[in-house]
């Protein structure tokens, strides 16, 4: 049966015990871990992981080159599609002028459907082979806003867990404190000898 009375465990009373105090901090404890520490992991985390990934873009982009290239055979059908993160693509022949090679082929990966003639953005590798995009601004926030939520809600199941323990651990230690009063006042109340 729950008490009414909020506050009960820290009000002076000659049925409070020690661990009921202990029971009320606990409690306190757990709410500002709750409240204000793992949301502020959940930050940092996400803080540190938007920073690395906005790094890695930036050297992603820097080892590859973006050109515009046209697309002199149509996708085929019988090419494989590969399923990239953002969309499905086909396979395709394109061609674009390098300033230092001249005119380059290569097959690359365009959207479905795309016309002879057409006008794509392609992303080279350092020794010319066609490569999916480096990751854009949308795809860093979105890692940036998963990791500070796993990151809350891992250290939220964390506090909840180290709770669970503490007050399984308060719970045995309360039962061996009745345990022992009782052997101190059954004898008295029954009539019966120790």
């Amino acid at each position: 049966m729950r008490s009414q009375v909020r506050g009960w465990r820290l009000r002076s009373s000659p049925l409070r015990r020690r661990s009921d105090v202990m029971e009320a901090w606990i409690l306190v404890t757990v709410a500002v871990l709750l409240l204000v520490v793992a949301p502020l992991t959940g930050v940092a985390a996400a803080w540190w992981a938007h920073g690395d990934a906005r790094a890695l873009v930036r050297e992603q982009r820097e080892d590859l080159r973006h050109v515009r290239a046209e697309v002199v055979e149509r996708a085929s059908r019988t090419a494989p599609l590969a399923q990239s993160a953002r969309q499905p693509t086909a396979k395709a022949t394109v061609r674009w002028t390098d300033p230092e090679l001249g005119p380059r082929t290569a097959v690359a990966r365009v959207p479905p459907g795309t016309g002879t003639g057409a006008k794509v953005d392609v992303w080279l590798d350092s020794r010319g082979h066609s490569v999916t995009p480096p990751p854009g601004t949308a795809a860093v926030w979105q890692n940036t806003v998963t990791i500070g939520i796993c990151t809350t809600g891992a250290a939220v199941a964390v506090i909840l867990f180290g709770h669970t323990v503490v007050r399984h651990a308060a719970m045995r230690r309360r039962l061996a404190e009745w345990d022992q009063e009782w052997a101190r006042t059954e004898p008295a109340w029954t009539g019966r000898r120790a």
